[in-house]
This record gives structure tokens, C-alpha cells and sequence, in this order.
């Protein structure tokens, strides 16, 4: 008898502490509960966000594969196949798949014909772009930016040309620790019309998006030290 196809569902977490009630939709957090195998990001992160949902499960009995940049590629694949159930994808924050490790499992998962299932759920690249009022017909996710400042002024500068150029919009982000100098190197690399959207804690209490020219900020440089934040200039 042939066995059921495996379905991986990509589950989206939360961006900011204690929002789920307010940002994940009860369907989410339905199939999370029918799941006992999950590949996560962050080992403790899963398992606090799982913790609580208060879905009714003993935490030790569900069973966690971490899969995170250092994880090799090969014992993702073992992993995947050994699968007789259906498992989850679970990011530290976000969407899986999205500026995240778990795309590796989601392509090996294609190749071994499982049904791969998509969840709604924040990514705070798109509620960035949303709320920026830049272009969200044509933009491209940089990811980090070089922490060398010569290679990072180097990288701002060709982004501000093709904003020129394109119009199309430009988003990346960096570790929140390091938030500052790349700011600090915004604000001395771009044209002072050119416009910079700072979008910070997404769905907490304190979020803030804000879209102003480079030299408003010159005059007004926020202290994003800790907090995370996505970045966008545009047009």
C-alpha cells in the first residue's frame, strides 16, 4: 500500500513578543498543533513560540531539527527523508524561506516530491515595503549589507543609482547591534533628496515606519541600536 504524501508546511512566527493573538490567523495555529516534527532556525526560539500557543502538547515529546546557515546541506536532506509524517518549517522570525535557511529543506523538499504548503502569516520585508509608499511594483531584497564600510558605501551607492535610474526599491537590513553604523553610513553616502524609509519593531507596540528625505534625518538620526529594523530607499 502506498504511502500518504508528506506535506512540509511553511509556518510563519512572529516578529515581536507576544503578538500572536494579534498577528497570526487561527488556521496557522491549527496546523502547528496537528505537527510533531519541526525544522527550526532556532532551537529555544521554537520552542518558547510553541510553548506559547498553549496548543496542548508536551513540548518533549515534539521532535526538532535545527536548520539554521551552518547546518549542512546533507543532514537537512537525511533528515527530510527520513520523514514518515508531515513536519513544519519554522523560522526564528517571519516567513520561512524568507531572507532565512529553511529555502534549503523547502528545495530539497521539492526534489523529493513532497507537497510543499505555504502559511500566511508577518514577513517584515513586505509590511516594510507596504508601508513605505516607495514602488512595490519592482524592488529586489539585498539582504545584509558588506560590514567592510568601503564595500558597504560601495553597495548604498549602486542602490541609490538604480533607484535613479529605475526607480525600482531597494530593502536590506543588518544585525540589530550594528544598526547605527549602517545608518550613520546611509546618512553620509546618499544625496540628501534621496528618500529613506526606516521601519522598525514591525507588529510590536513601539513599531515605527517612516518615510523621509536623507536630510531629515541628518537632522533627526533615530537610535535604532537593538531594535530590528528593515531599510528602504526608493523613490
Amino acid at each position: 500500500m502506498q504511502r500518504p504524501p508528506i506535506h512540509l508546511y511553511l509556518l510563519p512566527t512572529v516578529l515581536a513578543a507576544d503578538t500572536a493573538a494579534a498577528v497570526l490567523p487561527a488556521s496557522l495555529v491549527t496546523t502547528i498543533g496537528k505537527l510533531d516534527i519541526f525544522f527550526v532556525e532556532n532551537l529555544r526560539t521554537a520552542r518558547r513560540f510553541i510553548s506559547g500557543l498553549q496548543l496542548g502538547k508536551a513540548i518533549d515529546q515534539l521532535t526538532f531539527y535545527e536548520l539554521n546557515k551552518d547546518t549542512p546541506e546533507e543532514v537537512t536532506k537525511a533528515q527530510l527523508q527520513s520523514l514518515t509524517a508531515n513536519a513544519g518549517i519554522l523560522s526564528e522570525a517571519g516567513c520561512p524561506g524568507v531572507a532565512d535557511p529553511g529555502a534549503v529543506a523547502v528545495k530539497l523538499a521539492h526534489s523529493l516530491q513532497y507537497k510543499v504548503i505555504p502559511l500566511v502569516g508577518p514577513s517584515a520585508i513586505l509590511l516594510a515595503l507596504m508601508a513605505s509608499g516607495m514602488s512595490g511594483q519592482s524592488f529586489v531584497f539585498h539582504g545584509y549589507l558588506p560590514i567592510d564600510k568601503a564595500l558597504r558605501r560601495k553597495a548604498i551607492q549602486q542602490m541609490e543609482r538604480t533607484v535613479l535610474h529605475t526607480g525600482q526599491t531597494q530593502l536590506f537590513m543588518e544585525t540589530p547591534f550594528r544598526n547605527n553604523q549602517l545608518l550613520q553610513t546611509l546618512l553620509e553616502t546618499c544625496a540628501p533628496a534621496t528618500l529613506l524609509c526606516i521601519a522598525t519593531q514591525l507588529t510590536a507596540p513601539e513599531e515605527q515606519v517612516l518615510t523621509r528625505p536623507v536630510s531629515h534625518w541628518r537632522k533627526a538620526v533615530p537610535d535604532l541600536h537593538k531594535q530590528p529594523t528593515i531599510f528602504l530607499i526608493g523613490s
